[in-house]
């Protein structure tokens, strides 16, 4: 079977029968070709639901919880993004699929470089790139941005990285696997401001799940 082909099937069976709905999500999952995001040695199994090694002992997460996370963002067209953890440079390439502008944040230089390369030659223009700690976010970056609408983190973290908090901007989700190393919970933080005009954060809990810890200042020491 063609890979264009896994891939229709791939949003039909783990995404749309799993109750992912969002029309721009599930057209970002149609276009975007998962296959260049993984190595060779991967490469056949680019469209199967589960995570694949990407090598540095990371992973290019499951697409259904990609999907999920997405769609728990309510991501719109103007929105702007940060990602926290680049990875393969796939969730990148769906994010930059459907928001304004994706700042991206991976701490280890060999994937930022090689999901930058893939990115540019599918020819994303709307991606910032960073190399470093991803609990401190955008923070001494360019473009200088303050505030995003919305916050994916694709790596766990025992606590809510502060700097992340305030770097989102009122209105805007925050979303992150939260939790000890081996088992976490899918957490959607949301700022708005109370009658006082302080900040004020909501949070809901979306559900299990397991992701390679974030390393950072803000979250687990290296491990």
């Amino acid at each position: 079977m063609r890979f264009d082909d896994q891939r229709i099937r791939m949003v039909e069976t783990h995404l749309i029968a799993r109750n992912i709905s969002n029309k721009k999500v599930i057209d970002a999952f149609k276009k975007v070709p998962r296959e260049l995001f993984v190595s060779d040695e991967w490469r056949e199994f680019a469209y199967k639901d589960h995570p694949l090694s990407i090598g540095f002992q990371q992973t290019i997460s499951q697409p259904y919880i990609v999907a999920l996370m997405m769609s728990l963002l309510d991501i719109k067209d103007t929105d702007r993004v940060l990602e926290i953890g680049t990875g393969s440079g796939y969730q990148t390439a769906l994010l930059a699929e459907i928001s304004s502008e994706v700042f991206t944040v991976e701490r280890i230089e060999d994937l930022l470089m090689n999901a930058k390369k893939i990115l540019k030659k599918l020819e994303y223009k709307n991606i910032y790139y960073k190399i470093g700690d991803g609990s401190l976010g955008w923070e001494n970056a360019l473009p200088i941005v303050s505030e995003f609408n919305k916050i994916i983190v694709s790596a766990a973290s025992p606590k809510v990285p502060e700097k992340l908090l305030n770097q989102l901007s009122v209105g805007g989700k925050l979303i992150l696997p939260l939790g000890s190393i081996n088992n976490q919970d899918l957490v959607v933080y949301e700022k708005q401001v109370d009658s006082n005009g302080n900040d004020c954060i909501s949070s809901n809990n979306c559900g299990q799940c397991v992701f390679v810890p974030l390393i950072g200042k803000d979250a687990w020491a290296d491990l």
